[in-house]
């Protein structure tokens, strides 16, 4: 039978001293009902776990002895998904989806189509509920390294700050390529396979027109994701599902 897994940030974690609070140790004791002598799994989001067992409980907080010490090594590719933020619940599939796919990072885009506007508190009420998602995600998945989800932020703003050697936008049209055309052509200039790769995905309705002008400008390369115009979340999915193919299968 599998065993729990919890969260512990990396900026608490002591493997000598193995302790969590506030919502996992809620998580663990009032939901998963878990009790002193169990064992269970932790992790740090940096690549860090720990099999443990429960050596002790108090209100708010279960301290764990570690039984057995792992790291997983980092992806061997760093894949940023730069996502205008869709309407309802979508973007938290996103995130969880994007989160089991490997992504490093997250990056919600404020669009000229986006339906949902953010401003203020807001923004960053929403960035840390999406962070909550990705840690969820990864609890659920056995994944032990957390993407980061960087403050939601406007294209034009994005694509000038974005230095990843491979950058894509996904886009319909004449101009568009498929991933392994564009490989392909990378290659043959002599690039090498980047490490680093971001792809964005537009909203409903896609980027304006000069949203793709901008990015192109920037260097990003227009990302054909084939004939079928595509819901944004699928694009989503479908994109780092065949970005991670190419890049992290080392």
């Amino acid at each position: 039978m599998a065993k729990h897994r919890f969260y512990i940030p990396a900026d608490r974690w002591n493997p000598e001293r193995l302790v969590l609070e506030g919502e996992e140790a809620h998580h663990c004791l009032e939901v998963m009902r878990c009790r002193e002598g169990d064992r269970v799994v932790v992790f740090n989001g940096a690549g860090a776990e720990a099999e443990a067992g429960i050596a002790g409980t108090a209100r708010g907080s279960v301290t764990l002895e570690a039984v057995l010490l792992g790291a997983t090594p980092r992806p061997p590719a760093a894949i940023t998904l730069a996502q205008a933020v869709p309407k309802g619940k979508n973007m938290d599939l996103i995130v969880q989806k994007a989160t089991e796919l490997g992504a490093s990072r997250i990056v919600p885009l404020l669009s000229e189509r986006t339906v949902v506007q953010l401003d203020g508190g807001e923004l960053e009420k929403k960035r840390r509920k999406w962070q909550r998602v990705a840690i969820e995600a990864c609890k659920q998945c056995g994944q032990n390294w957390i993407p980061e989800i960087a403050a939601p932020v406007n294209v034009e703003a994005f694509v000038r700050s974005a230095k990843d050697p491979l950058r894509l936008v996904a886009a319909i049209g004449a101009g568009a390529s498929p991933l392994k055309a564009i490989l392909a052509a990378r290659e043959q200039d002599g690039a090498p396979r980047p490490a680093a790769a971001t792809v964005m995905i537009g909203p409903e309705g896609d980027f304006t027109p000069a949203e793709i002008s901008t990015a192109l400008s920037h260097g990003f390369l227009a990302l054909s994701l084939g004939p079928i115009i595509l819901r944004s979340e699928t694009a989503a999915i479908y994109a780092l599902s065949i970005t991670g193919h190419e890049l992290m299968d080392r």
